[in-house]
């Protein structure tokens, strides 16, 4: 690296960015001097580290890199660059990949951005050229295709992982059709369902989030570059070609929106908002079902840990873990839209503090969703305690109403009737099931001995054999229609 490079010593976010100052014919290379001709003193450090984002944007390396090729291959066909500055350009960037993959890369504070950090390197190691590589663009629209290309990359990682947390659970479900459970409306017992049934529920929702995730893509596969800093430019630019050499599926049509849309940041994050939603649910019904009140469930000891105090104590410190950082994706969701309600067309520094939230929601997400998905592979179900569970609470008294109404009795009258025979089992302590044959024709003369079958959990489940319904019948129906949809 040409110049002197001072690595602070002290203490500060900037763990790899160098502080560095040098006279050059590369204007980048005096910032730390002045921005450029027009200012006559230096940022102090201060503001430097306040304004700068090269500690963290370094992550878009690679896309910006990326663009900046498909850039100056424009330009070079469009005759804006020579066929010199093109091979001298592609030949920098190449050895600056290497240097930043070998981490010998000096990031400089000053130099504030990923942007300008790698061009001022390129120049350095290929003069005019790399100076040249900035014709036509900005680094408003820079950034705003540096983060669509990074972006993108991480839907394309975060799809399957939605795909392999359906898997885990249609697995595990495909074990336990015939498992009962009670179903639980205000968490009071309600009706018998299959615990696979009850699985399913989540996989539906994971379906959903895939789908919500394929339209974000969809939406933020357009290229802004070509818009400059806000009103396009003057140069002949082929902003198609670019978009066709980067996978886009088109250009961003207005110049002022392209600069300053961040719709595709929001949009991710309430996707990713939502996903999490759904994740802290499960884990939160992972939580209950593992505690001793329930007993349905048991974890694999690799995702439980201790207490510092109590010796017999297992937690579901992974469960608890992900449900809470539920709240810290939300969180940044409601971030990203504050930062966005308020600003005027069209760039505003305001949009620095896009890419940290952005950033952390989906390395949160991809961690979540892994370890969920391996969590919910392990799972050991309790069958006898969650069939005990669900001959607690009458769980059968709806099969009983809907019994009657067979029978000819009105649905409103059965439902009265049925309330009377709970009042009755209530008092005596015993289940609907276990009350006598001449007890419940008490209640209705046309109650015949094989209201047994229907008040049992399992004729229960198998009355339901409705599309949708918790039948094992229709379940494993779904579960054969989930693997093959999941390939």
């Amino acid at each position: 690296m040409a110049g002197r490079n001072l690595r602070r010593r002290d203490s500060t976010p900037w763990d790899n960015v160098c502080m560095a100052s040098n006279s050059s014919s590369n204007p980048l290379d005096n910032k730390a001097q002045a921005w450029s001709a027009l200012f006559s003193e230096p940022m102090s450090e201060l503001v430097q580290r306040y304004t700068a984002s090269v500690g963290f944007d370094q992550r878009l390396w690679r896309a910006d890199i990326q663009g900046s090729l498909a850039h100056a291959r424009m330009l070079a066909a469009q005759g804006i660059i020579g066929a010199q500055d093109l091979s001298d350009i592609e030949r920098g960037m190449a050895q600056i990949v290497g240097e930043i993959e070998r981490g010998e890369f000096a990031w400089k504070l000053e130099l504030e951005d990923v942007h300008l950090n790698i061009e001022a390197r390129l120049t350095q190691l290929v003069g005019d050229a790399g100076k040249r590589l900035h014709t036509g663009r900005s680094r408003n629209d820079q950034v705003a295709t540096d983060v669509r290309l990074w972006l993108r990359s991480e839907i394309d990682g975060l799809l399957p992982l939605l795909k392999q947390m359906q898997a885990a659970l249609v697995d595990l479900a495909a074990e336990h059709t015939d498992t009962v459970m009670p179903g639980f409306t205000h968490l009071q017992v309600a009706q018998p369902v299959s615990f696979a049934h009850h699985l399913l529920a989540y996989v539906e929702m994971f379906s959903r989030d895939a789908d919500r995730l394929a339209d974000v893509r969809k939406r933020l596969n357009r290229l802004p570059l070509g818009a400059a800093a806000l009103a396009g430019t003057s140069y002949a630019l082929d902003r198609e070609r670019v978009a066709r050499e980067l996978a886009f599926d088109g250009v961003c049509e207005n110049s002022l929106d392209a600069v300053s849309d961040r719709d595709f940041a929001l949009e991710f994050a309430s996707f990713a908002s939502i996903c999490m939603v759904h994740v802290s649910r499960l884990a939160e019904e992972i939580v209950l079902w593992m505690s001793q009140n329930f007993g349905f469930i048991d974890l694999s000891d690799r995702y439980c840990t201790g207490s510092s105090i109590m010796p017999q104590k297992r937690n579901p410190d992974v469960a608890e873990l992900a449900r809470g950082k539920s709240g810290r994706v939300i969180g940044h969701l409601m971030g990203l839209l504050t930062l966005m309600k308020g600003q005027p067309l069209t760039y505003n520094k305001d949009n620095q503090e896009d890419k940290e939230p952005l950033f952390d929601t989906v390395d949160t997400v991809r961690d979540t969703l892994r370890i969920m998905a391996e969590m919910v592979g392990g799972i050991q179900v309790k069958a006898a305690a969650m069939e005990a569970a669900a001959l607690r609470g009458y769980a059968t008294a709806t099969d009983l109403a809907d019994y009657l109404v067979k029978k000819g009795l009105p649905f409103r009258d059965a439902h009265e009737t049925v309330a009377h025979a709970v009042k009755v089992a209530l008092q005596q302590g015993v289940d609907l099931s276990q009350l006598p044959l001449s007890t419940l024709q008490g209640f209705n003369a046309h109650i015949e001995s094989d209201v047994f079958e229907v008040l049992s959990l399992r004729g229960s489940l198998h009355a339901r054999n409705v599309l949708g319904g918790t039948a094992p019948a229709q379940v494993r129906e779904r579960i054969a229609a989930h693997r093959l949809r999941l390939g």
